[in-house]
């Protein structure tokens, strides 16, 4: 009646060295470490830089527990762990002087890091820490100011471009179109066209304000923006790289980030329990848009270096195909770009995929339908600086889709595609303010928020023993099961737990006790009624079931309406809340049985059971 089967019993052996796997890498700690990644999408870290690093750091006589390579997919990294904090700081200065030829262009980041001392067999098991949130642990904070000037000249430009198809679509003749700041001016040889310029104008382009001048050349059209479009344009492109970041932070993988809007061009980013600083920094803080541009064949291949770079064009020196002149005005740039993917060329070599959106293809068919044979080069701007990726003839018109060829490794092409897909920036943005943040909260009350859900357990186990004698004992010990698969879970689940976690864990204890009162109260009334300690056992568990079932997945509902449709804190209580509530039923109802069925169920001639005293009304 109250036994079970062997598989039983090693389905709760397993899963309680399941539970004592993931729950020990919490209480191993941390020691303090410096990371190098690459500073450049075109720059990549391998097992050859773990030499690097380790022959500088052997140079200057700091001492390094160990450096070692870890392949993390896209994005490579080198990390070294030292004995204290004295070292980490020094090897950072020493890393950065070694790696870095030109500090004002590095092409290395070297960072602080802490890193988990968990033994490498449990972390080979993904057996790791659970992060801790930014009011219990602090993590990385960005404070980034949006370019507004470079936002304004974007616009004005996309204006002057958009106003000269405009008047050619509508064959109205005009002496030339200039911008001089943010202006856009269009010269006219007479008054009836610049008034036939005004009703195109303002028909198809509503944003402008337009006023009429002239000067010694002839009449003139000055084209502005209007105040209200100016804001408008300005508060779209900082929702826009707050849109983008948000996209690559979930390439980091990071748990409850905070992405928001302060004053009206800054934007606080704040990522929960990161120590990378340096790669939440090299993909955050990339300013990496792609544009498509045509190659100034003013310029003979080979010169551009020594002749003079015509108006309207610029030299770049850095890249593949570099140096070269290209036109200033790009055919499209990375707005136009709806996906990106690492593929291979018809020679097998590894490349980019881009697909264009509608505007972009019918731009790009446009700009390269007469310029067969032509050169085109595609250029990557990081941090205000551009590499060109690849020069190439144009061998036929190109569409919504093409390549960007001659990647250097799969790895490169992964790694760009990743960039790209995240979308590009709808302005360049500056770190103004990086830090690693601190508890917000103290390490008091860190502390006393743990020792209050410590106290609370023990009080908790001393009343159930005492109340309930050897079923009391039962109980405790499915409730330590219980914490100990929560924290398990939240581990392999490398989630974030922040104070309403801890909260959540609070009201799990409460929970998953209440189920163990069900359970020994019912057995109670069983025993009451007559039946025999093996009959009032068996039916206890399975009357109470029902009971504990019902109350349970209520409340389950209620944390899965919090985690669908909460933010922050109140997601971070949720994903706690629901996995207590599954923890907490498997412990109360299948640990606190099997503990139960081991002890008393191969008695056959039970005569009690030690649950307390059963009050039984008198005769």
């Amino acid at each position: 009646m109250n036994r079970y089967p062997v598989w039983k019993y090693f389905l709760i052996v397993l899963v309680l060295v399941f539970g004592a796997l993931y729950t020990i890498p919490n209480f191993f700690g941390e020691s303090p470490a410096v990371q190098i990644t690459s500073a450049k999408a075109t720059i990549k870290l391998g097992p050859e830089t773990v030499s690097l690093a380790t022959q500088a750091l052997d140079k200057a006589g700091v001492r390094v527990e160990n450096v070692f390579y870890e392949n993390l997919g896209n994005n490579g990294t080198v990390r070294a762990r030292f004995s204290s904090t004295d070292l980490q700081f020094k090897a950072k200065t020493v890393l950065e002087q070694a790696l870095n030829r030109d500090p004002s262009d590095p092409n290395y980041l070297v960072a602080f890091n802490l890193l988990p001392n968990t033994p490498a067999w449990l972390q080979s098991l993904h057996a790791l820490p659970m992060y801790l949130g930014l009011d219990l642990r602090g993590g990385v904070h960005f404070l980034m100011q949006v370019d507004t000037k470079a936002v304004l000249a974007k616009r004005v430009q996309g204006i002057q471009t958009g106003v000269r198809a405009l008047l050619v679509e509508k064959r109205i003749r005009f002496a030339g179109i200039s911008r001089e700041g943010d202006v856009v001016e269009i010269r006219m040889r007479d008054e009836e066209t610049r008034q036939a310029t005004r009703a195109v104008l303002n028909s198809q382009i509503a944003d402008l304000t337009l006023v009429d001048a002239a000067d010694a050349e002839g009449l003139k059209l000055r084209a502005t923006l209007s105040p209200q479009a100016l804001k408008r344009t300005l508060e779209e492109a900082v929702q826009q790289n707050i849109s983008t970041l948000s996209k690559r932070v979930n390439e980091l993988g990071v748990a409850e980030p905070v992405i928001q809007q302060q004053g009206s061009d800054r934007i606080v980013v704040q990522l929960p329990g990161v120590q990378d600083v340096s790669r939440a920094k090299d993909i955050i803080g990339r300013t990496a848009t792609l544009e498509v541009r045509m190659v100034d064949d003013s310029v003979r291949r080979g010169t551009e270096e020594t002749s003079a770079i015509p108006i309207g064009s610029e030299l770049f020196k850095v890249g593949k195909g570099a140096p070269v002149v290209m036109f200033k005005e790009p055919v499209i740039t990375g707005d136009y770009i709806s996906n990106a993917g690492a593929s291979f060329d018809q020679n097998q070599q590894p490349s980019v995929s881009l697909d264009l959106n509608g505007d972009g293809g019918r731009k790009m068919r446009e700009a390269t339908r007469s310029k067969i044979g032509k050169l085109m080069a595609i250029v990557l701007f990081e941090k205000g600086k551009g590499e060109v990726l690849t020069v190439a003839t144009i061998r036929d018109e190109l569409g919504s889709r093409f390549q960007i060829t001659g990647m250097e490794s799969p790895a490169a092409a992964t790694d760009l595609a990743l960039l790209l897909r995240a979308g590009s920036l709808a302005a360049p943005m500056e770190i103004i303010e990086e830090r690693t943040i601190g508890p917000q909260l103290g390490a008091e009350n860190i502390g006393k928020g743990f020792n209050s859900t410590l106290y609370g357990f023990a009080a908790i186990a001393a009343f159930m023993m005492m109340y309930y004698m050897l079923f009391g004992a039962f109980s405790v010990f499915a409730l330590a099961v219980n914490v100990m698969l929560l924290i398990a879970s939240l581990s392999l689940l490398q989630a974030t737990l922040t104070l309403p976690g801890i909260a959540a864990i609070a009201l799990t204890l409460g929970m998953a006790i209440d189920a163990n009162v069900l359970i020994n109260e019912r057995i109670r009334e069983e025993l009451r009624n007559g039946n025999s300690p093996q009959a009032a056992i068996a039916a206890g568990f399975e009357r109470a079931w029902a009971t504990i079932l019902d109350s349970n997945v209520t409340t389950l509902i209620a944390g899965l309406a919090l985690l669908i449709f909460g933010s922050g804190p109140i997601r971070g209580f949720a994903v706690v809340h629901c996995l207590g509530i599954l923890t907490s039923m498997f412990s109360a109802v299948v640990v606190a049985r099997g503990l139960a069925n081991l002890w008393y169920g191969r008695r056959k001639k039970l005569t009690s059971v030690s649950i307390g005293q059963v009050w039984k009304p008198d005769a």
